[in-house]
């Protein structure tokens, strides 16, 4: 790809480094920036620097935030006795979409994978652990990926947890709203076939 000037080929190069973007993408995008006004690529560009320099984690569930606890573990009016354990940040926010789950959760940061050399020691299993004594926390729902290191990382925690009066549940896993049984893959419609629920309007 031949570019007219080098500042537009390093912006383009450092854009198309950001995942689902190529470099056709990243080219419309510079070309847009530099149709626009200057001072919305200037605003873009220091709210990204602000964002990288001054974003932090929440120190009591590992979840992005702004001050040293999250909105979500500051709200009052969550439900402390629910907590969620998500492996990513981004299951919080698809969790927090759904406006169904009103307790608050715990990042762990990945999955046990002994092939890409991530042990339970990486995550953040034992703060995870520490919660629990003295807190209101009666049930942690697992919401890891049903991947074979996410069961295997909700099995781990689950043996850790295991001395706990504690309720341990796991999201519901079956076929999607939508979805046609004949595309769906034999472990997917099999667990649907035994975790089955009572009808109801």
């Amino acid at each position: 790809m031949n570019f007219p000037s080098k500042l537009i080929e390093n912006a383009v190069e450092e854009l198309a480094k950001l995942p689902g973007i190529g470099r056709k993408t990243a080219l419309r995008l510079v070309l847009h920036l530099l149709k626009g006004d200057t001072e919305d690529t200037k605003a873009l560009s220091e709210a990204l620097v602000k964002m990288r320099e001054n974003i932090t984690y929440c120190k009591t569930c590992h979840n992005i935030a702004d001050t040293e606890i999250c909105d979500i573990c500051a709200n009052p009016l969550r439900d402390r006795s629910l907590l969620c354990v998500v492996s990513d940040i981004r299951d919080v926010i698809a969790i927090e979409n759904t406006s169904q789950y009103k307790g608050i959760y715990h990042v762990l940061g990945g999955v046990i994978s002994p092939i890409e050399g991530i042990g339970p020691s990486d995550l953040n299993i034992t703060s995870l652990v520490e919660r629990i004594p003295g807190s209101e926390i009666k049930e942690v729902v697992l919401a890891i990926s049903p991947t074979m290191e996410g069961d295997t990382t909700a099995f781990y925690i689950t043996r850790k947890l295991r001395d706990y009066n504690l309720k341990i549940s796991t999201i519901a896993r079956g076929v999607p709203v939508g979805g046609e049984l004949e595309y769906t893959d034999e472990i997917t419609l099999g667990r649907s076939i035994i975790e089955r629920t009572s009808y109801s309007k």
